[in-house]
């Protein structure tokens, strides 16, 4: 990658939905040289989906927790588990992780009731899950998915 295609992750990381022109008009190049230079980043698996940031309390879904699960498997931790966790629809984030834990996971439901809910039918039913350590979020100061694009 050159410093026109990072300069191109830095504007479609700002804004997904900004239009290869303005892109172009922003680089001083030709709106087709950009096309075909973000098409490129995205066959390189550079680019892997243009997503949409919601308001999670819009969504009634006010409740962010983190959860460190231990495995029965110990240090072996299963990738059947991990894949397990993926599939549970209110888990955004499944880590594995080094320490005595083997995964972190990221929750958001409604409430304290809903993760309770969630916690008996869906993770105790997994079964190489030894322990979970809940940790709820009282206030978010800063969340993001923005990666730091090097200058070059």
């Amino acid at each position: 990658m050159d410093s026109t295609d990072l300069r191109i992750l830095e504007l479609l990381q700002d804004n997904a939905r900004i239009s290869n022109a303005s892109i172009a008009r922003e680089l001083e190049m030709a709106p087709s040289a950009i096309l075909e230079r973000v098409k490129k980043l995205e066959q390189k698996n550079v680019i892997l989906k243009y997503t949409t940031h919601i308001n999670p309390d819009a969504l009634q879904q006010k409740l962010l927790a983190f959860i460190f699960i231990r495995s029965a498997e110990g240090f072996t931790c299963s990738r059947e588990t991990a894949q397990s966790l993926s599939k549970i629809s209110e888990v955004q984030e499944v880590h594995h992780i080094a320490g005595e834990d083997c995964f972190l996971i990221k929750i958001r439901t409604a409430d304290a009731a809903s993760l309770m809910y969630l916690m008996r039918n869906s993770l105790q039913k997994i079964p190489n899950i030894a322990s979970a350590k809940t940790t709820i979020v009282l206030e978010t100061v800063k969340e993001q998915q923005l990666l730091i694009i090097p200058n070059k």
